[in-house]
């Protein structure tokens, strides 16, 4: 086994390995690498990396990068047999709880956020939301396609619906009034009764209605093409990352309590973030956390740290409130001018706080404003859905499912399933099964989560996934009414 030293932390000592027997502290040495080796590294705390872009190779570099509970990463070169080219490796070395590759069988830390109900842009989300939900009460069928912008004392709302005509500018006024009412803005810089509403929707295009629409002819297409990601882990009880629960929990406890009077002192505006230690894959420590959060100018940095506390004791489990030192309230020192007054707000700025925290892939596509037609949005849920239920059988501890889709196209152009490779059974047959316990196309999704309901209002603050189905049909897609199918195709007891 042999090893590589970086002397200077964060600064990388380079090597071109080429099939050399000894492998040297510092320097660099070639020679020509033919057909296919391996090299095994003992990295301890090292960060390892191959360096493609210096070197003109006459075919890309295939490598895996793969950790065996040992913690060595190997690294595989497929190269030319009648050829031959140098590779580069670069070894950094980390201070201690700064963190290396994130491997799920080994030791890291890693960081989500989450932001408040009165964040700019979850202003416009609810916004947005709130008028999916006017629409679909009147006709479970309408479409929307709406975009929120929120600055001080002013809202503008754009895009395209098709729906009763009963629903005007007057009346979409009303409810972004009373949506910003409802998140508690009664500030100078923005005020519910005072800010000036701008309504600029006009009807869907007949162009995309026409793919979308059933017909005789053919079924009910996608919104929209794109492609969608659903995640689940066993780390929490709601199979959710838990970096990006406690973080949506104390802001959403904050809330709470601030709409019921309990914290007159704190405004609507709020972020917060939180760092986890992993060891052997699980989370055992929160390391940082951080909350910022808009207050009355009464008070100080310091009452304001008094207040956030009990919430963030409250959110983590026993024991796991990191050192003073570590613990981050308000950093800047002050943050009495907030909401939409100090930043712009929009739809859709949000999509890794709405999902997952950045801990599975995403697709891009934002959720909020849009109706159970745009994949963007149902196909989302439907993947997540499917992705809770397998890790809630018991078959694996992680999955990630992805879907894409074509406008106008019913089904979808791709399945993809990954168990990370904690899957305690064969999953070979596990595709084909899901397919056939949910149907996939758009018109099947929003039948099986019955997603043509005035629900979405409340997905727009705190995450759309992690949350408990409830019994006015929202949330649908956490469910796991398909673990008793999952576990009898795989002969696991129930």
């Amino acid at each position: 086994m042999r090893q590589l030293h970086a002397h200077s932390t964060f600064l990388p000592v380079e090597y071109q390995w080429l099939m050399s027997p000894v492998l040297p502290d510092e320097g660099k040495f070639q020679q020509v690498l033919y057909g296919i080796h391996t090299l095994n590294i003992d990295f301890g705390s090292f960060a390892l990396f191959v360096a493609k872009d210096s070197i003109s190779i006459p075919k890309t570099i295939e490598y895996t990068r793969c950790f065996s509970p040992h913690k060595y990463i190997q690294f595989n070169w497929l190269a030319d047999a009648a050829g031959g080219y140098p590779c580069s490796i670069k070894a950094y070395h980390f201070k201690p709880n700064v963190g290396v590759i994130m491997d799920s069988k080994g030791d890291f830390y890693f960081t989500s956020e989450s932001v408040g109900d009165g964040h700019p842009d979850k202003v416009a989300d609810q916004i947005s939301d709130a008028l999916v939900d006017r629409f679909l009460s009147e006709d479970p069928v309408s479409r929307v396609a709406a975009e929120t912008i929120v600055t001080t004392n002013w809202v503008a709302i754009c895009g395209e619906v098709r729906g009763p005509d009963s629903i005007d500018a007057k009346e979409i006024e009303r409810l972004t009034r009373e949506t910003i009412r409802n998140i508690g803005y009664e500030q100078e810089g923005f005020h519910w009764a005072k800010a000036e509403i701008v309504v600029r929707l006009h009807k869907q295009s007949l162009d995309i209605a026409q793919g979308v629409d059933e017909a005789a002819d053919k079924a009910e297409g996608a919104g929209d093409q794109g492609l969608m990601f659903g995640y689940a882990v066993n780390e929490t009880p709601s199979f959710m990352p838990a970096p990006i629960m406690f973080a949506h929990t104390i802001l959403r406890k904050i809330s709470e309590d601030r709409r019921a009077g309990k914290l007159p002192l704190l405004g609507p505006d709020a972020k917060s973030q939180v760092t986890l230690q992993y060891v052997n894959g699980k989370p055992v420590q929160a390391d940082r956390i951080v909350v910022s959060i808009q207050h009355n100018e009464k008070i100080d940095q310091a009452a304001v740290r008094e207040l956030v506390r009990p919430y963030v004791k409250a959110a983590l489990p026993e024991g796991w409130l990191p050192e003073e030192k570590h613990f981050y309230v308000n950093p800047t020192g002050r943050f009495v001018i907030g909401g939409p007054d100090g930043d712009a707000g929009l739809t859709g700025r949000k999509i890794i706080v709405d999902t997952y925290g950045g801990a599975a892939p995403h697709g891009g596509g934002a959720f909020s404003g849009k109706d159970p037609t745009k994949v963007d949005r149902s196909a989302a849920y439907a993947a997540r859905y499917l992705a809770k239920n397998v890790v809630a059988s018991g078959i694996s501890d992680k999955c990630t499912i992805q879907l894409s889709y074509a406008i106008g196209v019913s089904e979808p152009l791709s399945f993809y399933i990954n168990t990370h490779c904690t899957n305690k059974v064969d999953v070979v047959k596990l595709p084909r099964l899901l397919r056939e316990l949910v149907n996939l196309s758009p018109r099947g999704i929003r039948e099986h989560l019955q997603l043509n309901r005035p629900i979405y209002q409340k997905t727009a603050a705190f995450g759309h996934f992690g949350r408990n189905p409830e019994s006015d049909g929202s949330f649908s897609w956490e469910r796991t009414d398909l673990v008793p199918a999952i576990r009898s195709a795989f002969n696991l007891k129930l």
